[in-house]
């Protein structure tokens, strides 16, 4: 496996490309119409190009093939990766329908799962006792998949948030790994990380660009399937609950979101 200069090198590698993308990326959206209108909701007042993600998706792109050797160990991540990519494009250009976005979620997240990237069990703490999921740990692995893709999706709405909170989701992650010498994981979110901070200097207010649902579906996939990664096959209590408390803010949003839509149109229904 790598050391740990290789990782500093990789971290570089994707911040310095995605650095360098970042003003090719927002020509490329104006030109092909990959923008956000502005209307009374939205604080913009001009054209906004929306597929920053594509920033990140390459400047991480970079790091891994520095790190090309964990490339063999990945690709069911890597081909899920691409089904979420190529749906959240679709959503910047498009607007697809939520069915449609959701579909696209499933089959990445299938993908993952079924490759046996899940959690088979918990372990409690101070009993030597197991919670066998059995095949609840598919649906288990494929809840929090889409839970945490939605959950950081939904809380890009403020210039850096979605990146930002995702970096420091990342780099909780990372140092965990690190302690428990998960090197795989390790390598992921530094990219990743490297990625997501050379698209915040231009995502910072007042924006020059925002990820779209191109780099926040990805984000949100990444981070849930590599907190997988990190539990994997066991877990106890306390592990499964870092990632939750690190996460706490897109998850919780997202309850709330789904709260209020729900209590919305049951208004609507009675009025």
């Amino acid at each position: 496996m790598y050391s740990f200069i290789d990782f500093i090198i990789a971290f570089f590698i994707s911040l310095g490309v995605s650095v360098a993308v970042t003003p090719l990326v927002i020509k490329f959206a104006i030109k092909l119409g990959f923008v956000d209108k502005p209307d009374h909701r939205k604080v913009h007042k001009g054209l906004m190009p929306r597929i920053g993600g594509l920033s990140i998706v390459i400047g991480a792109t970079a790091g891994l093939l520095y790190l090309h050797e964990i490339i063999l160990h990945i690709w069911p991540l890597l081909v899920g990766g691409a089904i979420i990519l190529v749906t959240g494009i679709l959503d910047d250009k498009f607007t697809i329908s939520p069915k449609t976005k959701l579909l696209g979620q499933l089959i990445a997240a299938g993908i993952v799962v079924f490759y046996d990237i899940k959690i088979d069990f918990i372990s409690l703490p101070f009993v030597d006792e197991r919670i066998y999921l059995g095949p609840f740990s598919y649906v288990f692995a494929i809840l929090w998949i889409v839970g945490i893709t939605n959950a950081i999706n939904l809380i890009d709405g403020l210039d850096g948030l979605a990146a930002g909170v995702s970096v420091i989701a990342m780099t909780t992650i990372m140092t965990l790994a690190a302690f428990n010498n998960h090197m795989l994981v390790v390598a992921l979110t530094v990219i990743l990380i490297g990625g997501s901070i050379g698209f915040l200097f231009f995502n910072f207010n007042p924006a020059k660009i925002f990820m779209g649902d191109t780099g926040a579906l990805f984000l949100g996939y990444c981070i849930s399937v590599i907190s997988l990664l990190g539990l994997y096959k066991s877990v106890t209590i306390f592990s499964l609950v870092i990632p939750i408390i690190v996460l706490a803010i897109p998850i919780f949003d997202t309850f709330f979101a789904i709260l209020r839509r729900i209590l919305n149109k049951t208004k609507n229904l009675c009025s």
